[in-house]
C-alpha cells in the first residue's frame, strides 16, 4: 500500500503509520510553490527578497536559524520602516508556508516583529481642486482624461482599471457601470454617474474582449504606463508631490465620505474587506476636533 508503513505495536500486533509525501525537494521548488499565482508585482518583489535572504544566509532553508533571520533583517535597519516591514513580512510568509507543508521543522521567522510605521494616508489625499486641476490639464487627451476620471469616479485600483475590457462596461438607466476584478480575486460592479459614463462612451467601443485602455502600440495599457500618465497630469497641474493612481482612490474615499456617503457604501465601492479599513479615511481628515472647544480665540 503506497504511503503506509507497517510496524509492530506495543502488544506485538502490526500497526500502520501514514508517511506523508514530500511536498518540495529543493529550496528553489519550495519558493516556486510559495509564489504560485501571486500577482506579478508581488511575485517579483518576493522572489527578489527570498533570493537576497538565501544569499545572505549562505545555507539551505532547512538549516536557517532565527539568528540568521535576525541578522538579515538588521541589514535593512538603515532603510525606511515600511521597507523593513516588507522584508519581515516576506520572511514570515516564506517560512510559514515552508513549515505548513512540512518542508522545514520550525517557522524560524515567527518571532520577527515589524517596526511601527507612521500612517501617511493624510498626506496622500488630494483636495478636490487638485483632482479637477489634473483633469483639466489633460482634457485634450481623451484616453488619459478618462483614465484619471475613472480612477477618481470608481475608486478602482490601477490594476483593476487596466484590466477592464469592453465586456466589463454595461449601460444602466442614467449612466452605466463597470465590473472590476481585483484584489484576492474579488469581482465588484461599480456604478458610473452620467458624466463619466458619457466620457467612457466617447472613447469608442471595440470588441468585448478588447481593452478599454490601449497603448499607442495597440496593446493593453500597463499599470506602469498608467502611473506615468497620472504623474504627468499632476505635474501639469502644478502638484509637487509624487502622485500615483492610488492617490485618486484615496481621494474618492475621502471626498465621498466628506459629502455624506455612508461608510458601508464607500467600503463596497472600493472593495475593502473591512469597514475598519474604510474608516481610516475619517481619521485621516477629521471634520471636527475637541481642540475647537478650547478657549483659544483671544490668544
Amino acid at each position: 500500500m503506497s504511503g503506509i508503513t507497517p510496524h509492530a505495536g506495543a502488544a506485538g500486533r502490526p500497526e500502520t503509520s501514514l508517511v506523508l509525501p514530500q511536498q518540495a525537494t529543493s529550496d528553489a521548488q519550495l519558493i516556486e510553490l510559495w509564489l504560485y499565482r501571486r500577482p506579478a508585482r508581488t511575485l517579483t518583489e518576493y522572489r527578489r527578497e527570498a533570493a537576497c535572504f538565501l544569499d545572505h544566509a549562505g545555507k539551505p532553508l532547512r538549516s536557517v536559524t532565527l539568528g540568521d533571520a535576525v541578522a538579515y533583517v538588521r541589514t535593512r535597519e538603515g532603510l525606511a520602516p515600511s521597507t523593513q516591514g516588507r522584508t519581515i513580512n516576506v520572511l514570515k510568509s516564506l517560512f510559514a508556508f515552508a513549515h505548513r507543508i512540512g518542508y522545514v521543522p520550525f517557522n524560524v521567522a515567527a518571532p520577527l516583529r515589524c517596526p511601527y510605521v507612521k500612517d501617511q494616508l493624510a498626506e496622500r489625499i488630494l483636495p478636490e481642486g487638485d483632482v479637477y486641476g489634473m483633469l483639466h490639464s489633460i482634457k485634450d487627451h481623451p484616453r488619459d482624461y478618462l483614465l484619471l476620471l475613472l480612477a477618481y469616479a470608481t475608486g478602482g485600483r490601477v490594476s483593476e482599471l487596466m484590466g477592464l475590457s469592453w465586456r466589463d462596461v454595461q449601460p444602466r438607466d442614467e449612466g452605466g457601470q463597470v465590473v472590476l476584478f481585483g484584489k484576492r480575486g474579488k469581482t465588484r460592479s461599480v456604478l458610473l454617474p452620467a458624466a463619466p459614463w458619457r466620457k467612457l462612451l466617447e472613447l469608442g467601443r471595440a470588441g468585448p474582449d478588447d481593452p478599454v485602455f490601449v497603448s499607442r502600440f495597440g496593446n493593453r495599457l500597463s499599470s506602469v504606463q498608467a502611473w506615468r500618465v497620472v504623474r504627468a497630469a499632476a505635474r501639469r497641474a502644478g502638484i509637487i508631490a509624487d502622485v500615483s493612481p492610488h492617490w485618486l482612490r484615496h481621494a474618492h474615499a475621502s471626498h465621498a465620505l466628506d459629502r455624506g456617503a455612508p461608510i458601508s457604501l464607500v467600503q463596497a465601492t472600493l472593495g475593502h474587506s473591512s469597514v475598519g479599513t474604510t474608516g481610516k479615511y475619517l481619521h485621516a481628515r477629521p471634520n471636527d476636533s475637541s481642540g475647537r472647544y478650547l478657549g483659544l480665540k483671544d490668544l
